[in-house]
């Protein structure tokens, strides 16, 4: 049995994905899961908006469980905290030793992180923090490394809206605003990753319907069509 039993913390985003990756390499760690949080509502991926049927083709393509949790919509910190306690009491019967996240650089993040899991017996594992070289370098070294996402959110007051539904590739990346970090770490952007080193086979992806809601742009991800029908502006 390997000495680290890991569950994953999974937006469907980029960073998440290449976690997975990354861990996948390190010869003690078996990732056991993907842990997700839905809007029970909409049944869709909080914040990413992306819909559940696609986390669980992502799952299915990492040949990982998917480990979800739903939350109402609006949720509370008091019961996202409660519903969040809850699935981590299930995963340490369940053997798991960490949780693991895909945080690059943002403090206060990683140690509400910590300090949530200070007294549950899970330890917590950041495996991309403080990326070599900057998340510039990160975003290279994904794309590189065979990564393929999408842009399904876009904070239209930091990166203009005509980003949504754009492929995550060096062709944007180059024409991001100098304000914009290159993975969207302070929020401008969110993605769902189709293909890369982690999956078996690519999920089969197309952008639909541009939606704006709650002052942010979507792009509504459909799995009806090939991913080469994502678009490139």
């Amino acid at each position: 049995m390997s000495e680290r039993r890991v569950l994953l913390s999974w937006s469907s985003g980029k960073d998440s994905a290449w976690a997975l990756h990354v861990l996948r390499q390190q010869s003690d760690v078996e990732v056991v899961g993907l842990l997700t949080t839905l809007n029970e509502s909409a049944d869709r991926v909080a914040m990413h908006a992306v819909r559940r049927a696609l986390v669980e083709a992502q799952a299915s393509a990492a040949g990982l469980p998917f480990w979800p949790v739903y939350l109402p919509w609006p949720c509370s910190n008091e019961e996202y905290e409660r519903r969040m306690s809850a699935v981590i009491a299930q995963a340490k019967q369940a053997g798991v030793t960490h949780t693991a996240f895909g945080d690059l650089v943002l403090e206060d993040i990683r140690a509400y992180r910590i300090r949530q899991l200070s007294e549950t017996g899970i330890e917590p594992l950041f495996p991309l923090w403080k990326p070599a070289g900057g998340t510039a370098v990160l975003a290279k070294q994904m794309i590189q490394g065979g990564l393929k996402a999408v842009l399904t959110c876009v904070d239209p007051k930091r990166l203009a809206a005509s980003f949504v539904g754009r492929l995550y590739d060096d062709m944007l990346l180059a024409e991001l605003p100098a304000t914009v970090d290159p993975c969207g770490e302070h929020g401008e952007f969110h993605t769902f990753c189709f293909d890369g080193p982690m999956f078996a086979h690519a999920i089969p992806v197309y952008v639909g319907e541009m939606v704006s809601r709650d002052g942010l742009c979507f792009a509504d991800l459909r799995s009806e069509a090939l991913n080469e029908s994502c678009r490139k502006r």
